[in-house]
Protein backbone atom coordinates (compact mmCIF):
# COMPACT_ATOMS: atom_id res chain seq x y z
CA UNK A 1 0.00 0.00 0.00
CA UNK A 2 1.09 3.32 -1.00
CA UNK A 3 0.14 6.54 0.62
CA UNK A 4 -2.22 8.67 -1.50
CA UNK A 5 -0.25 11.94 -0.09
CA UNK A 6 3.19 11.33 0.45
CA UNK A 7 4.46 13.18 3.39
CA UNK A 8 5.08 16.96 2.66
CA UNK A 9 7.85 18.03 5.37
CA UNK A 10 10.68 15.95 6.90
CA UNK A 11 11.30 17.11 10.76
CA UNK A 12 14.32 16.12 12.08
CA UNK A 13 14.17 16.14 16.33
CA UNK A 14 17.45 16.78 17.74
CA UNK A 15 16.65 16.95 21.52
CA UNK A 16 19.42 18.66 23.19
CA UNK A 17 20.81 19.17 26.72
CA UNK A 18 22.71 22.65 25.32
CA UNK A 19 20.04 24.29 23.58
CA UNK A 20 21.02 27.85 23.49
CA UNK A 21 24.29 26.19 21.73
CA UNK A 22 22.70 23.99 19.30
CA UNK A 23 19.92 26.64 18.36
CA UNK A 24 23.41 29.08 18.31
CA UNK A 25 24.96 26.85 15.42
CA UNK A 26 22.36 26.19 13.15
CA UNK A 27 20.10 29.61 13.46
CA UNK A 28 23.21 31.76 13.62
CA UNK A 29 26.05 30.46 12.45
CA UNK A 30 24.18 28.71 9.33
CA UNK A 31 21.83 31.02 9.02
CA UNK A 32 19.05 28.66 9.59
CA UNK A 33 15.22 31.10 9.14
CA UNK A 34 13.33 30.03 13.22
CA UNK A 35 9.81 29.45 12.37
CA UNK A 36 7.25 30.04 15.05
CA UNK A 37 6.59 26.92 17.65
CA UNK A 38 4.66 25.98 20.62
CA UNK A 39 6.04 25.47 24.16
CA UNK A 40 5.07 25.83 27.70
CA UNK A 41 7.07 28.06 30.16
CA UNK A 42 9.99 27.23 31.72
CA UNK A 43 12.41 24.81 30.71
CA UNK A 44 10.09 23.48 27.87
CA UNK A 45 12.08 25.55 24.52
CA UNK A 46 12.02 24.30 21.23
CA UNK A 47 13.03 25.95 18.00
CA UNK A 48 11.88 25.25 14.32
CA UNK A 49 14.45 25.97 11.91
CA UNK A 50 14.09 25.93 8.12
CA UNK A 51 16.06 23.83 6.11
CA UNK A 52 14.42 24.47 2.46
CA UNK A 53 14.43 20.93 0.21
CA UNK A 54 14.59 17.68 2.47
CA UNK A 55 15.74 14.10 1.32
CA UNK A 56 15.82 11.21 3.14
CA UNK A 57 19.29 8.86 2.39
CA UNK A 58 19.11 5.59 3.18
CA UNK A 59 22.73 3.58 3.06
CA UNK A 60 24.30 0.20 3.85
CA UNK A 61 27.08 0.13 6.17
CA UNK A 62 29.71 -0.39 3.18
CA UNK A 63 28.68 2.89 1.58
CA UNK A 64 28.19 4.76 4.73
CA UNK A 65 31.95 3.75 5.27
CA UNK A 66 33.17 4.78 1.77
CA UNK A 67 31.69 8.08 2.47
CA UNK A 68 33.75 8.45 5.79
CA UNK A 69 37.06 7.63 3.83
CA UNK A 70 35.79 9.86 0.88
CA UNK A 71 35.75 12.56 3.53
CA UNK A 72 38.69 11.93 5.07
CA UNK A 73 36.49 11.03 8.27
CA UNK A 74 37.69 8.30 11.06
CA UNK A 75 35.08 5.62 10.32
CA UNK A 76 32.12 5.28 13.11
CA UNK A 77 30.94 2.05 14.78
CA UNK A 78 27.60 0.63 13.97
CA UNK A 79 24.89 2.47 12.73
CA UNK A 80 24.69 6.06 12.47
CA UNK A 81 22.52 8.75 12.01
CA UNK A 82 24.09 12.24 10.71
CA UNK A 83 23.33 15.67 8.89
CA UNK A 84 23.73 16.33 5.56
CA UNK A 85 23.19 20.31 4.80
CA UNK A 86 23.46 21.43 1.46
CA UNK A 87 25.46 24.37 1.13
CA UNK A 88 26.19 27.27 -0.91
CA UNK A 89 29.83 27.12 -0.04
CA UNK A 90 31.47 24.66 1.89
CA UNK A 91 34.95 26.05 3.09
CA UNK A 92 32.98 29.36 4.53
CA UNK A 93 30.05 26.97 6.57
CA UNK A 94 33.75 24.98 7.87
CA UNK A 95 35.49 28.51 8.70
CA UNK A 96 32.09 30.06 10.22
CA UNK A 97 31.53 27.00 12.49
CA UNK A 98 35.37 27.02 13.15
CA UNK A 99 34.57 30.72 14.26
CA UNK A 100 31.85 29.31 16.24
CA UNK A 101 33.94 26.79 18.16
CA UNK A 102 32.33 23.39 16.53
CA UNK A 103 34.78 20.72 15.68
CA UNK A 104 35.62 20.47 12.05
CA UNK A 105 36.04 16.42 11.38
CA UNK A 106 37.14 16.79 7.82
CA UNK A 107 37.99 19.94 5.97
CA UNK A 108 36.35 20.77 2.47
CA UNK A 109 37.32 17.54 0.00
CA UNK A 110 35.93 17.50 -3.61
CA UNK A 111 33.90 13.68 -3.73
CA UNK A 112 33.38 11.65 -7.03
CA UNK A 113 30.39 12.48 -6.96
CA UNK A 114 30.98 15.91 -7.70
CA UNK A 115 30.34 18.10 -4.58
CA UNK A 116 32.88 19.66 -1.87
CA UNK A 117 32.18 17.53 1.54
CA UNK A 118 32.98 18.92 4.64
CA UNK A 119 31.70 17.04 8.41
CA UNK A 120 31.97 19.15 11.98
CA UNK A 121 31.15 17.66 14.94
CA UNK A 122 27.78 19.74 15.31
CA UNK A 123 26.01 19.88 18.94
CA UNK A 124 23.91 17.66 20.75
CA UNK A 125 26.50 14.55 19.13
CA UNK A 126 25.24 15.09 16.17
CA UNK A 127 27.98 15.04 12.90
CA UNK A 128 27.18 17.34 10.08
CA UNK A 129 28.22 17.13 6.74
CA UNK A 130 28.05 20.49 4.49
CA UNK A 131 27.91 19.72 0.77
CA UNK A 132 27.99 22.12 -1.77
CA UNK A 133 27.03 20.72 -5.43
CA UNK A 134 29.23 21.44 -8.14
CA UNK A 135 26.46 19.93 -11.34
CA UNK A 136 22.72 19.89 -11.96
CA UNK A 137 20.83 17.00 -11.35
CA UNK A 138 20.73 16.45 -15.30
CA UNK A 139 24.08 16.67 -15.49
CA UNK A 140 24.91 14.22 -12.59
CA UNK A 141 22.08 11.80 -14.45
CA UNK A 142 24.61 11.14 -17.18
CA UNK A 143 27.57 10.29 -15.68
CA UNK A 144 28.61 6.88 -15.17
CA UNK A 145 28.01 5.29 -12.05
CA UNK A 146 25.12 7.44 -11.39
CA UNK A 147 21.59 5.03 -11.54
CA UNK A 148 18.90 4.69 -9.21
CA UNK A 149 18.91 1.35 -6.56
CA UNK A 150 16.37 -0.47 -8.39
CA UNK A 151 18.11 -0.17 -12.16
CA UNK A 152 21.69 -0.35 -10.76
CA UNK A 153 23.66 -2.98 -11.56
CA UNK A 154 24.48 -5.96 -9.06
Amino acid sequence: MTLATPPTQLRLIIETDDFDRTVAFYRDVLGLTERPAFATEGDDRVAILEVGDATIEIATPTHARNIDVIENVPASEGPSLRLALEVADTPAAVRASREAGIEVIADATDTPFRTVNARVQGPAGWQVTFFQETESLEERRARPGFETDDRRAR
